[in-house]
């Protein structure tokens, strides 16, 4: 890929151009960024055969470490965004999709994968976590916006706490789909044993300490910005956003906790002291910026990859569009339905929250990070790359036309 170096740099230039006129050329046009963007890397790599590019398989590592620190700029940007304040009431919705829909997403797209491609148990388990949370970084179009800016509505808030802590939590998943690979590829299989290591630490131990270290590093941060002894105003926002991000992330991956859940929880708890405090409004922006320029590179490059991989020799059989198609517009859908039901919201927000559950960058992520562990065989890993890139490449284009259509059906405030 570096001999292409030069020319790279001027599809990233063309990628932020895109992002740039977006707002302006496109204003009224049915289509979002992410559409955008993704066609563009698409004609390349469908047109432009011999561009040296990403592989997948070869270049797990390079996917793995882009995609960690684009999800980690946005669950930053999610969590210091957030008005509503944190009470079982308003939070209700967030918690029934995290333990409901999310549980069904995942168990109905094992089977799928299990009987409809013949996935191995592992890669079938594993099919489902990555898939089964929504993407807080594709997501950013339907979310709440700045800090303090008004009243959020119950669809916006639910999708954008959603999404970023149910990128944390299907890190379980992820890991007990690594640990039965594995257990298979030592020819041990599924044991009691394994399942309670899983249980006490990949679920209990892991989740516990992304909280609570979230949690300290985001009021020590807030003690330290907003003391009588500082002038916030002299602090650079790009260095408190990323300190933020880094340290909750690097604490709680050093002790073995998940570090999605700190970077979101540790922002959020920020974000709740001197909620009113122009400064938020400040680190937003520099978050959303950062956001939005790290995630032209993966659009584009996601898009590349998809263009040759349509060019290649990869079969692309009916039930990889079926499934995808199964996955956004009915089992997403109906395990939102579910788990919302029974609560006290208009029936249109309860669609338009079930069926907004985009996938996609945080996808790509937990994917390549299994893969690279080494214990899925590669007839697995192929098929498992070419659902989810349908998956994503489906989501990015159903809901961004769908998206501003289903927000503006539901009440405007809470």
């Amino acid at each position: 890929m570096i001999e292409n170096y030069n020319l790279l740099l001027l599809i990233g230039g063309i990628a932020f151009l895109l992002g740039a006129l977006f707002p302006v050329v496109f204003k009224r046009a049915p289509i979002s960024l992410p559409m955008l963007q993704v066609s563009f890397g698409m004609m390349l790599g469908y047109w432009w055969t011999d561009l040296t590019f990403l592989k997948p398989l070869e270049d797990g590592l390079a996917i793995e470490k882009l995609t960690e620190i684009v999800v980690l700029v946005s669950l930053v940007g999610a969590g210091i965004k957030i008005d509503t304040p944190l009470s079982w009431q308003l939070w209700r919705p967030t918690a029934r999709l995290l333990l409901v829909t999310m549980p069904i997403s995942i168990f109905a797209m094992a089977f799928l994968g299990y009987y409809a491609f013949g996935l191995s148990v592992g890669a079938a388990i594993l099919l489902g976590a990555v898939l089964a949370p929504t993407d807080p970084v594709l997501a950013a179009s339907i979310q709440v916006g700045p800090p303090n800016t008004g009243g959020e509505d119950t669809p916006r808030f639910t999708l954008t706490s959603e999404a970023g802590l149910n990128d944390g939590l299907a890190f379980p998943f992820v890991y007990l789909a690594i640990k039965i690979a594995e257990a298979y590829s030592e020819g041990k299989g599924f044991t009691g044993e394994l399942l309670w290591s899983w249980f006490t630490h990949d679920v209990l131990w892991q989740i516990g300490a992304g909280v609570v270290t979230g949690i300290v590093v985001g009021k020590v941060l807030a003690k330290l910005v907003f003391s009588k002894y500082t002038s916030e105003t002299s602090l650079s926002q790009g260095y408190v956003v990323i300190a933020l991000t880094l340290l909750a992330y690097g604490i709680t991956e050093y002790i073995q906790g998940y570090g999605f859940i700190a970077v979101f929880v540790a922002a959020f708890v920020f974000r709740r002291s001197e909620h009113e405090h122009s400064y938020h409004q400040e680190l937003h922006d520099f978050a959303e910026q950062s956001e939005g320029l790290l995630m032209s590179l993966v659009l584009v490059a996601f898009g590349i990859f998809i263009g040759q991989g349509l060019q290649s020799d990869i079969e692309l059989t009916w039930k990889v569009y079926a499934v995808s198609f199964a996955f956004l517009l009915l089992i997403r859908p109906i395990g939102g339905i579910i788990a919302l039901s029974g609560l006290d919201m208009h029936h249109t927000e309860k669609y338009a929250i079930s069926a907004l559950g985009i996938r996609g960058i945080g996808t790509l992520y937990y994917l390549s990070y299994a893969l690279n562990q080494g214990f899925f065989h590669d007839d697995d890993a192929i098929k498992l790359w070419t659902v989810c890139s349908i998956v994503i490449l489906v989501s990015i284009f159903v809901h961004g036309i769908s998206a501003p259509w289903l927000l503006k059906m539901t009440p405007a405030k809470k």
